[in-house]
């Protein structure tokens, strides 16, 4: 059975893919959203603890830098609408050495050496990753200036 003839029985491809596109834009952005809140709210907690007890460590200021990245990562995907790989690999890099730094005591000698070379490893990918960038830019990171 043909449906041509009722009006609205069949939306053109083009429509349907715009609706589509426009709902999963919205579906990104709330995430974003509630990314962005939580963040914030996890980062203003952390303040008060610090204020509160009036005491705080290198590894409560190096998770207030991951905060600060996650934010950063979110402000930028909405400013330009993409996001470097760089990022997530800033993040992993203070993980574990925060990691390191807070089981520094209870960790054996293998464990500590396998995330110091987790570290170097992914500092290895953000260089070869700005080496790329830098000496292969395409025109997206021309227009968005993150060859800079």
């Amino acid at each position: 059975m043909r449906m041509d003839g009722i009006p609205g029985a069949r939306l053109p491809q083009g429509r349907l893919r715009a609706r589509l596109e426009s709902f999963l834009g919205m579906v990104e952005l709330a995430g974003l959203v509630v990314i962005g809140l939580a963040t914030t709210f996890a980062m203003a907690r952390e303040a008060w603890k610090f204020t509160a007890l009036g005491v705080f460590s290198i590894t409560d200021l190096l998770l207030m830098f991951l905060y600060l990245e996650v934010l950063a990562m979110v402000v930028r995907y909405l400013k330009l609408g993409q996001l470097p790989v760089r990022f997530p690999l800033y993040i992993a890099m203070v993980s574990l050495a925060r990691d390191l730094i807070l089981r520094f005591n209870e960790s054996t000698e293998f464990h500590m050496l396998a995330l110091c070379a987790g570290v170097v490893m992914l500092a290895c990918g953000v260089l070869i990753l700005r080496y790329g960038q830098y000496r292969f830019p395409s025109n997206d990171d021309r227009q968005s200036g993150a060859g800079e």
